[in-house]
């Protein structure tokens, strides 16, 4: 099988190695020319055998939106299209029938594992036609962890359902790191309290609250104790909000998941080492930029196209 993969960022390129890793041709498409081994989306596109499918892996709005439209003018009637990023599932409607204006098929998936998935894989929920979910089957299974298949991919439901599932997956994320984040900073305040980083790697085993993200502060803590090289400025990528949002339209009450995201507004207010710590977990996860002490990163270089601009700081988790 051959694929097309647009976007070679944080997620992008692992996932390009995993699925080469096991046995999956794929065409890559990416504004660093050094990571990209097409030059177009239409360059693209020529690569790939009838019907294509073709993965996006760029930033959710306006740039997945960008590239679905390019895609609309550069791929055929049978083609099918796999949107991996963090788009609201509201958008995944208007692409699908964008698409299928066309004739070209449309599955979305949410995807977790951040810059850890080339070695773990990927957990996946898939939204769109049972067809179309079966015929890119061998791909899923390539990215997806090992083991039973149901362990680690499900076919969620409709267009539009396997992101639904991972906003509400990225809801979830945010009330655990904020729980383990106030946690930290309850043990930071104690003078009895001398050793905070071997308490948190005491409790990864046996104990009720073990989990990836506990290990993930362990590492974070032990690679900057006291997470003094961190400010404790915490970004939000537009999941949490839109977890609530859900929660208030449906009326099922989410105080945990609301209470983590106006922490966040908090953290952009005063220094915190709940907070930093939040940062610290986005950063060892999904490979986020932190804001250093010494003041953020600089912005990236500008492209050719709206499209093709956007195709670079590409799905990453959370």
């Amino acid at each position: 099988m051959h694929v097309g993969l647009i976007g070679l960022g944080k997620m992008g390129l692992p996932m390009r190695e995993r699925l080469r890793s096991k046995g999956i041709q794929v065409s890559g498409f990416d504004r660093n020319p050094v990571s990209s081994d097409a030059g177009s989306l239409r360059d693209l596109a020529a690569r790939l055998t009838v019907p294509r499918i073709v993965w996006v892996m760029v930033p959710s709005g306006s740039a997945t939106s960008a590239v679905i439209t390019d895609l609309a003018e550069v791929l055929s009637e049978g083609d099918l299209v796999i949107e991996g990023g963090n788009s609201r599932y509201t958008d995944d409607r208007k692409h699908a029938e964008q698409l299928a204006s066309r004739g070209i098929r449309y599955l979305d998936c949410g995807v977790s594992g951040g810059v850890w998935g080339r070695e773990t894989g990927y957990g996946l929920m898939v939204g769109g036609e049972e067809a179309d979910v079966i015929e890119a089957m061998p791909v899923f299974d390539a990215l997806r962890p090992d083991g039973a298949r149901e362990d680690g991919f499900v076919h969620a439901g409709a267009v539009g359902a396997g992101h639904y599932a991972k906003m509400v997956h990225n809801g979830i994320e945010y009330g655990l790191m904020q729980a383990y984040a106030e946690g930290y900073e309850l043990l930071e305040s104690q003078d009895i309290i001398e050793d905070t980083g071997g308490i948190l790697r005491a409790w990864q085993s046996g104990t009720v609250i073990r989990s990836w993200l506990l290990e993930l502060a362990v590492r974070a803590v032990e690679e900057d104790p006291g997470l003094s090289r961190i400010e404790g400025f915490v970004e939000d990528s537009g999941e949490g909000r839109w977890t609530v949002e859900e929660a208030l339209a449906a009326e099922v009450p989410a105080p945990v998941i609301s209470a983590a995201v106006f922490a966040r507004f908090t953290s952009r207010q005063e220094e915190s080492p709940a907070m930093k710590l939040v940062a610290a977990l986005r950063g060892q996860f999904g490979g986020h930029a932190v804001r250093q002490v010494s003041g953020p990163e600089p912005a990236g270089k500008a492209a050719q196209t709206e499209a093709e601009q956007a195709i670079g700081e590409t799905g990453a988790p959370e």
